[in-house]
C-alpha cells in the first residue's frame, strides 16, 4: 500500500499532538482503503473520543490497554505491567502478520519510560514487522533505539498551551 517498504514513524516530544497526528494518518490510510491496528497503551479509559471514532471505520482494529485510571510514573501496578505486555503482545502480531499496511502504537514511548516494558522487547517487535507495513510509535521520551529504526521522527515541542493559564483539558480537543 505505501510502497515496497513500510517504515517506521515516531512522534515525540512535549507538545500536543502526537496522537492527534497518528489518527490523521490512520483517518488518511483509511481513505486509500489500507488496513490499520491502532494499540494505545496505558489508555483503558473510556473517556478518549478517539474510541468512538476508530470504530467508525471498519478498516481498523482499535486495541486500548492499561487501567480505566491515570497512573503516574513510579506508582506502576502488576496490572500496569501486565496490561503493557498484553499490548505489545497483539502489536507484534499486527506487525509481523503481513495483513496491516499500518500499525500504530500509540504512547507507547511512556510505556517504556514508565518501565512497563523495555526498549529491547519493542524494538524486538520492530525488527519482526513485515516489510510493507508501515509502524507508527508516539509518545513522549522517546527511547534512541526507535529513533535510530525510524526514517521519520517528529517532535512536538510546546510553544504556548492553555493549560498554563488554567484551562483544563477539553473533550474532543484534548481526550
Amino acid at each position: 500500500m505505501f510502497g515496497e517498504k513500510g517504515l517506521i514513524q515516531v512522534y515525540t516530544g512535549d507538545g500536543k499532538g502526537k496522537t492527534t497526528a497518528a489518527l490523521g494518518l490512520a483517518l488518511r490510510a483509511a481513505g486509500r482503503g489500507a488496513k490499520i491496528a491502532f494499540v494505545q497503551f496505558m489508555k483503558g479509559s473510556p473517556v478518549y473520543g478517539e474510541i468512538v471514532s476508530l470504530a467508525m471505520l471498519p478498516c481498523v482494529t482499535h486495541v486500548r490497554t492499561g487501567r480505566t485510571q491515570c497512573i503516574f510514573k513510579g506508582d506502576e501496578t502488576e496490572e500496569d505491567f501486565a496490561e503493557a505486555r498484553r499490548g505489545l503482545k497483539l502489536a507484534a502480531e499486527f506487525m509481523s502478520s503481513g495483513e496491516y499496511d499500518l500499525v500504530v502504537l500509540d504512547e507507547i514511548n511512556v510505556a517504556v519510560d514508565f518501565g512497563l516494558l523495555t526498549a529491547d522487547d519493542v524494538a524486538a517487535a520492530l525488527d519482526k514487522k513485515a516489510e510493507g507495513t508501515e509502524v507508527v510509535l508516539t509518545g513522549r521520551n522517546a527511547p534512541r533505539e526507535f529513533i535510530d529504526r525510524a526514517a521519520l521522527v517528529t517532535e512536538m515541542r510546546e510553544v504556548k498551551h492553555p493549560y498554563r493559564d488554567g484551562v483544563q483539558a477539553r473533550a474532543g480537543v484534548e481526550f
